[in-house]
């Protein structure tokens, strides 16, 4: 069985990968990103377009970009969506299976699965149900390197963005915050792990907030400049 990963340049998405090659019973053939007009940045997560190919190289798989505005509200959101998926089914005729790196929210589970049912498309949770401390120690434990590119302010305080994602980060995580971020407490930056054929050289460039609650840490590829 042939399937897309929904891929958002962070540490969930790329274990979902790593999972799904384990047990190799669906083959991901492309990664779909959502990306923002006139940002040039994964959507919400923040990290620049070159990252996200440079990331899709390493993985040895295409993306299918999905272009929104800024402030898109939802029905942007599923017609970019839609068109992608279309564009998908393009490229490999009768795929109609999208995984996604979901950790344990139903609300988000249950909205994923409507809106697939919705454009005859079947969503794929290989790492729902986690128990999240222990699978932030097992990522660690083999091999993913990611930092920590967003951070949400009012969760966790701005001093963590930029941080890596690593035994001392879990550490000093507050008890409140989840260890993987699936409450949105932080979003992260993934460039090496079981899932690349070669880690990638990023740099860390500056932290800036917006929308006076998000904290954003650019991280871009060693051989380019900082913008």
């Amino acid at each position: 069985m042939q399937a897309l990963l929904s891929w958002s340049g962070g540490k969930d998405a790329a274990w979902a990968l790593h999972i799904l090659r384990q047990r190799g019973e669906v083959e991901v053939v492309g990664l779909l990103t959502t990306l923002t007009e006139g940002y040039d940045r994964i959507s919400m997560q923040g990290i620049r377009r070159d990252v996200l190919h440079a990331q899709a190289r390493a993985t040895g798989l295409p993306v299918i970009e999905a272009w929104i505005p800024q402030a898109a509200d939802n029905a942007a959101y599923i017609e970019s969506f839609k068109g992608a998926l279309a564009d998908a089914q393009t490229r490999w005729p009768g795929l109609s299976h999208i995984a996604y790196g979901d950790l344990f929210l139903p609300d988000i589970r249950a909205w994923r699965e409507a809106l697939c049912a919705q454009l005859g498309w079947t969503p794929l949770f290989p790492l729902f149900g986690s128990d999240t401390a222990q699978l932030a120690r097992q990522m660690q434990a083999d091999g993913l390197r990611a930092d920590l590119c967003c951070v949400d302010t009012t969760q966790l305080d701005a001093s963590y963005s930029g941080r890596t994602f690593n035994a001392a980060l879990l550490h000093d995580l507050p008890a409140c915050v989840d260890p993987c971020g699936e409450r949105g407490e932080f979003h992260t930056c993934v460039s090496a792990g079981p899932m690349f054929a070669k880690p990638l050289v990023l740099a860390r460039g500056d932290t800036v907030l917006r929308d006076g609650r998000f904290a954003y840490t650019d991280f871009f590829a060693s051989n380019t400049a900082s913008t």
